[in-house]
């Protein structure tokens, strides 16, 4: 394969991130991995067998999961057994150095980030478009500092005090992604119960809704609200974010959450059933402008 080949060149911008990305960069490294394989005739099991990997260590791999990245050495191999290019191999282990390099969110310990929590955090800081629907709370990308603290403090009653500042510490540092030159494409539906639900006090939700107000008038979020009196909507019954990257044949990411661990899908018919269901959602909802309204409505009648 030649060093201008469309591959090399989708890779090649990626090299010079500001920010260390490394949940993007092992997901593009593994998917550069699966191309070169199949464009090499190799099943996954096959090529696994010829570097002596077990058949779960490659499909790791190539799915871009865990931690750390693969190391050097094995990349190597798999990039011999495919026959790869020697530029084309010298970007793909530059991405591979680079995915080495912890994001911001990867010097807070293990507790605080869970291996399924940082994959989220890292796929979010990488995404060029993210959407999400919320049932019980606003999506936490626009939370205020005092709306975390009351969520925090409801759902881990027990926790420390130092661990409750620290993981609203956490969740601010994360809404700096929005202010980024290269901020994503957000779109946020919230069932209007989001809005009424009090958390902290009135006070807390008064800051909450104006600062709502303050993101959707951002060119780049959207904030969608879904009328309780809507009774037909087709809303799921879990919260989605729906994450989605630029280029380079990266697949489109769902998240799902539970209460102490998440699902992550990727296989293509699976995402595209939750986007239709966005969509769909977001045609019954009210339209950005009514939901500012709403929004406006909602802190005069309610929190003033």
């Amino acid at each position: 394969m030649s060093a201008e080949s469309p591959r090399v060149s989708r890779l090649e911008p990626y090299l010079n991130r500001a920010e260390p990305a490394p949940t993007l960069l092992k997901m593009l490294v593994g998917v550069q991995l699966t191309g070169m394989r199949e464009d090499a005739g190799l099943a996954q099991d096959q090529a696994a067998r010829a570097v002596r990997f077990s058949p779960a260590k490659l499909s790791r791999i190539e799915a871009g999961k865990g931690r750390r990245p693969p190391t050097e050495g094995d990349v190597r191999a798999l990039l011999t057994l495919y026959g790869a290019e020697e530029h084309e191999a010298s970007v793909l282990l530059e991405l591979l150095r680079q995915a080495g390099e912890p994001g911001w969110w990867q010097r807070y310990d293990k507790r605080l980030m869970p291996e399924w929590f940082d994959r989220l955090v890292g796929l979010q800081e990488a995404a060029t478009a993210i959407r999400t629907f919320e049932i019980q709370y606003v999506p936490g990308l626009l939370q205020t500092p005092a709306y975390t603290r009351a969520v925090v403090e409801r759902g881990l009653p027990s926790a420390s005090p130092r661990e409750v500042e620290r993981r609203v510490e956490l969740r601010t540092r994360r809404t700096e992604l929005l202010h980024r030159a290269d901020a994503p494409r957000v779109w946020a539906i919230l069932d209007e119960s989001v809005l009424l639900r009090v958390l902290g006090s009135r006070e807390v939700m008064r800051e909450q809704l104006a600062h709502l107000v303050e993101l959707a008038r951002l060119p780049h979020v959207t904030v969608q609200v879904v009328p309780l009196d809507v009774t037909h909507a087709s809303a799921p019954a879990i919260p989605v974010t729906y994450l989605r990257f630029g280029g380079a044949d990266l697949p489109d990411i769902v998240y799902l959450e539970q209460i102490r661990s998440a699902t992550f899908l990727e296989d293509r018919d699976e995402t595209e059933e939750y986007r239709v269901a966005l969509d769909r959602l977001a045609d019954q909802a009210l339209q950005p402008r009514e939901s500012l309204r709403m929004l406006e409505g909602t802190i005069r009648q309610r929190y003033a």
